[in-house]
Parts: C-alpha cells; structure tokens; sequence
C-alpha cells in the first residue's frame, strides 16, 4: 500500500546549512557530555518532584550556608541549578523537535519502502526476458533469509 504520508523536498544548501546550525548548537554548548548506558541508569532523574526538591534546597542552602559542609561549594550549587533552569526550556523544544524529525522520517522511510515494494513487484512481473535479473537479485537480498548457522562447538556432558 502507497501511503505518501510525506510531500516534500530538502536541498542539499539546506541540508548543508541545517547540519552547520546543529553543529553551531553544539559549539554553543561546549559543556554538553555523553553518558554511557550504565551512568543514565545510576543517575538520579529530574521530575517535577524532582524540580520542586531542587528550587526549596537553592532556597535552604542560599539563606542557611552555614549548615552546609565546607567543602560545599555553594556558587556551584548556584550555576548548576541556574543551568537546569536555562537548559530546560530548550531540552523540551529540541525533544519537540527531535520527535517531529522521527516521525517525518519514519513516514518518509515508510513511504519509499512501501514505492520500493510497488516497484519490485512490477519488475517480477515485466522481466520475461530476464533482462532485470541482476536488479531483482540486488532487491531480493532485502528478502533473502539467513541459512540458520550450525553451532560447531562440542557440548560436554554435565
């Protein structure tokens, strides 16, 4: 089934410009990490709760400094938790973003498989004369099915 979910075009100036305004976000934000899968895990999330928790702390930590530790760096406290506060509106507008730019691509990438399809199809049936062959078995790969692989290791009696 034809879906055409998606009518559109990108230049490749666009697509070039595009690529450079990413890469001007991220010069922008040179502080920007890469966690490994293990540090998201372990990692305390940031909720609403979460949020309210933070705000009533600032709040302790900034007119009680004295109970704090001293090796607490309370401007730092400060930076991180204005951080937060600057990052989050621009975290939900990327996810926004991100979101639509997963979908479009998905019902593009949807869209050409399903023309793709349409396409072999009609190439099966046109090719008497063999002449598509070496197209159809280029497009029938995607198809193909993987010969099941024979474990060669010996099993030993436990």
């Amino acid at each position: 089934m034809i879906n055409n979910l998606i009518k559109g075009e990108l230049p490749a100036d666009q697509q070039t410009v595009l690529l450079q305004t990413i890469t001007d976000i991220q010069t922008k934000l040179p502080f920007l990490i890469d966690l490994t899968t293990a540090d998201r895990r372990s990692l305390p999330k940031l909720g609403d709760k979460s949020r309210a928790f933070i705000d009533h702390g600032l709040v302790l930590a900034n007119q009680n400094s004295g109970i704090l530790p001293r090796n607490f760096d309370l401007d730092q406290y400060n930076q991180e938790v204005t951080l937060v506060r600057q990052l989050e509106p621009i975290v939900l507008s990327m996810r926004q973003l991100m979101k639509r730019m997963e979908d479009t691509f998905m019902a593009i990438g949807s869209d050409a498989y399903s023309q793709t399809l349409v396409v072999y199809q009609a190439a099966k049936l046109a090719d008497k004369s063999g002449l598509l062959d070496e197209h159809l078995d280029s497009l029938a790969q995607r198809f193909a099915r993987k010969a099941p692989s024979q474990d060669k290791t010996p099993t030993s009696p436990t």
